[in-house]
């Protein structure tokens, strides 16, 4: 499940991944900046994830939710700003919907800007089919 090419490697084993480091690049998006660590962490242990290492150092993270039978919710996948414009988001992808547990699901995600890359996978926009439930904003002073 490992992607080694030259000294970048994608890697579905959740045991290489750096919570602080997750931590980090998730901070720095549009989708999860406010996300809590405790979340973080939870999400992390009850999905199928993968980072993207250059050298022994995490630059990169990508989380799947799925009941392994129908589809699949491809999320938070991100690449540390200094490593972006190499091709890792275009290879995390491809590891991803090329993994053995995921190439015969239906894959489902949301994205702002990056239709173009995900298009390139098979991906098709459905702007009208998609629904969304948010969870109840806290109560004041929680």
């Amino acid at each position: 499940m490992d992607g080694t090419r030259g000294e970048y490697v994608v890697s579905g084993d959740k045991a290489r991944l750096s919570l602080d480091k997750v931590v980090e690049l998730l901070s720095n998006s549009h989708w999860a900046a406010e996300r809590p660590k405790e979340q973080i962490a939870a999400s992390i242990t009850n999905s199928l994830c993968f980072g993207v290492y250059h050298n022994s150092e995490q630059i990169g993270f990508a989380r799947v939710i799925t009941d392994y039978a129908t589809t699949y919710w491809l999320c938070d996948v991100i690449i540390a700003k200094q490593y972006r414009g190499l091709g890792l988001g275009k290879r995390l992808v491809r590891h991803i919907v090329e993994a053995e547990e995921l190439k015969n699901l239906a894959g489902v995600l949301r994205t702002r800007d990056a239709h173009g890359l995900y298009e390139q996978y098979g991906f098709k926009r459905e702007p009208e089919r998609m629904m969304r439930k948010e969870p109840p904003l806290p109560a004041e002073g929680c």
